[in-house]
């Protein structure tokens, strides 16, 4: 189905990046899944073709396009091949941002052509074991000695934790000053103190490392400190939208992927001597995710438009990025069924959306806290 969301040049645009996933990403995903790890020679590949940080001044190695419908590209097309853990989006669509929106020209000329080759893994350090959604709740600290700041505490449920050579750190550099004494700090590979923990055995994205993180006196100078000290919060909450409807674009395309499969399964599978397709039961499921992916994605792609007019509201993204991520659980639990016992199946891609697609309605903000925006929003009187 063509959307009037995209021109001739994003469609162009997918046709080279699915290209790229049908020869280098879709033949390795498997063994990935068991390493537990994505090798860094597929996102120095990834840069060089132009599939990184799309939105990075060509001053620093970008195309310099703030068309948030190229990130969109990237982010459905995985989704639908259905390599899940591979981490681009996280990379360029939530990290790299934090760079380009609130770093001086220094710390741009030293990371971004890096980020952009794939030579430089990015990651952001929200989560602790005690703080999730609430990230008031932070209990890492940076106290500034002269030139330095001293990391301490713990963060976990990190993604690409293992092998980011960058972390955006979120950490309290006045604990007495509630969500005013939160910033953030640029901590790099190597910094003596810092310590990746193991990799956690999650029950889907398995590609995607998913790390614990230590710091134990890290020094990290001053230049590393990321935008103006004690704004820390205010940043993440401006960027947290872009977040949410991120995961809801890539619930949306999971979704249809799912519904793709499903579909094609019930043309083939035959029970009670006809196609599964020819039950009207089955019909009727069918019926039903489609209509679900189709309203899921009319919804987004009107959110998309909003972003690119700079028009998207908190309150918006939390919709779509609730709404969608429960749908696309709907919809892979339906087509999970459908395939009967394949479908609990690891080796089946109706498994492993099953699987993946279930953090969706926890990270980036529980479904819960989505919920509580919107409600405030609409006892404030202004929905």
């Amino acid at each position: 189905m063509t959307r009037p969301l995209f021109e001739p040049e994003h469609e162009a645009f997918r046709t080279a990046f699915r290209a790229f996933v049908e020869r280098e990403l879709l033949p390795h995903h498997a063994a990935w899944e068991k390493a537990r790890q994505i090798p860094r020679s597929v996102w120095a590949s990834a840069g060089r073709q132009g599939f990184l940080c799309m939105d990075v001044d060509e001053a620093y190695g970008g195309s310099g396009t703030t068309d948030y419908r190229y990130n969109v590209v990237i982010a459905e097309e995985l989704a639908l091949a259905v390599v899940n853990g591979v981490a681009f989006p996280l990379h360029t669509d939530i990290v790299v941002p934090y760079l380009t929106k609130y770093g001086n020209a220094d710390q741009k000329n030293r990371w971004l052509p890096g980020c952009v080759r794939g030579d430089l893994i990015s990651a952001i350090a929200m989560s602790e074991p005690a703080a999730g959604s609430d990230l008031q709740g932070i209990q890492t600290t940076a106290i500034r000695q002269g030139d330095h700041y001293l990391v301490n505490g713990q963060k976990t449920f990190i993604s690409s934790g293992a092998v980011a050579d960058l972390v955006v750190v979120v950490a309290r550099t006045d604990p007495s000053a509630g969500h005013k004494g939160i910033s953030l700090l640029v901590v790099e590979a190597g910094m003596e103190g810092f310590e990746r923990g193991r990799v956690l055995e999650k029950i889907g994205l398995h590609a995607q490392d998913t790390s614990e993180l230590f710091f134990h006196d890290v020094r990290v100078p001053a230049a590393n400190l990321l935008g103006e000290e004690g704004r820390g919060f205010t940043y993440l909450m401006q960027s947290l939208p872009v977040e949410r409807l991120c995961i809801a674009v890539a619930s949306v395309a999971s979704a249809r992927a799912a519904l793709n499969l499903t579909a094609a399964h019930c043309r083939q599978r035959e029970a009670f001597g006809k196609k599964l397709g020819a039950l009207q039961h089955v019909r009727f499921v069918l019926a039903e995710m489609l209509t679900d992916v189709e309203l899921g994605q009319a919804f987004v792609d009107q959110c998309i438009t909003e972003l690119i007019a700079g028009a998207l509201t908190t309150e918006r993204a939390s919709m779509a990025k609730w709404w969608c991520t429960e749908m696309a659980q709907r919809v892979a639990d339906h087509g999970l069924q459908l395939f009967g016992g394949y479908g609990y199946m690891q080796e089946y891609p109706i498994a492993r959306l099953y699987t993946d697609n279930r953090v969706s309605m926890i990270y980036g903000g529980a479904n819960e806290v989505m919920k509580e925006i919107i409600g405030r929003k609409i006892v404030a009187g202004d929905a």
